[in-house]
């Protein structure tokens, strides 16, 4: 009879957990759903079309609490609110990009951190989530999305590059504009959602853990 009450009590406590799990899930994608709405652009460093948001940050928050997949998860949630409520004005290649790079920044993140589980492993797990998100958005944007939106917006690549030059004139073709300007924002971007993280995640510790 005791074994049966302890087994019980462990299964109890493995579908809280879990239901636990699927309720932050759920509250943070919903979260990174209403962040993806607030972004702005930043004209006199990258060109207009690109836009600054912290969307990203609930799914490092997911991994850091949940562990890496589930910060996968409220990346793909996350997007696919966003396609089914605002809809997709680039085919879903912009949410495809956002899905792809958001994953690799949550997933290293949370999987170097919950080798550790400290401080300093949370620490050098997101920036390196940021750097590697950084450097997979190069062959992402130049072989996905880039052609990608020639196609969907009847845009040449010419005029594209164009509203690089206009900023540097150095930026001489696509590859050229995207190691200048692409790379060194989405690392920024991702380190500012770094910096957010560490400045909230203590303060939400009561709600993302049971």
């Amino acid at each position: 009879m005791s074994q049966m009450s302890q087994t019980g009590t462990v299964s109890f406590a493995a579908g809280a957990q879990r239901t636990h799990k699927l309720a932050v899930a759920g509250m943070l994608s919903a979260v990174a759903f209403v962040l993806m709405y607030i972004e702005f652009p930043i004209p006199a460093l990258i060109p207009a079309f690109i836009k600054l948001d912290i969307s990203d940050l609930p799914e490092l928050l997911a991994a850091f609490a949940l562990g890496p997949i589930w910060g996968v998860v409220v990346t793909l949630l996350k997007n696919v609110l966003f396609s089914i409520l605002h809809g997709t004005s680039s085919n879903y290649v912009g949410e495809l990009c956002n899905f792809l790079l958001g994953s690799v920044f949550a997933f290293t993140a949370g999987i170097i951190y919950h080798r550790g589980k400290s401080r300093k492993s949370a620490l050098i797990g997101a920036v390196a989530g940021a750097v590697l998100m950084a450097l997979i958005s190069l062959p992402v944007n130049y072989f996905i999305v880039y052609p990608a939106y020639v196609v969907v917006y009847g845009m040449p690549m010419e005029a594209i590059i164009g509203m690089y030059q206009a900023i540097n004139p150095a930026a001489g073709d696509l590859m050229k504009c995207l190691v200048m300007f692409n790379v060194p924002f989405t690392l920024c971007k991702g380190l500012l959602d770094v910096v957010l993280c560490f400045l909230i995640y203590k303060p939400l510790s009561p709600i993302l853990h049971r």
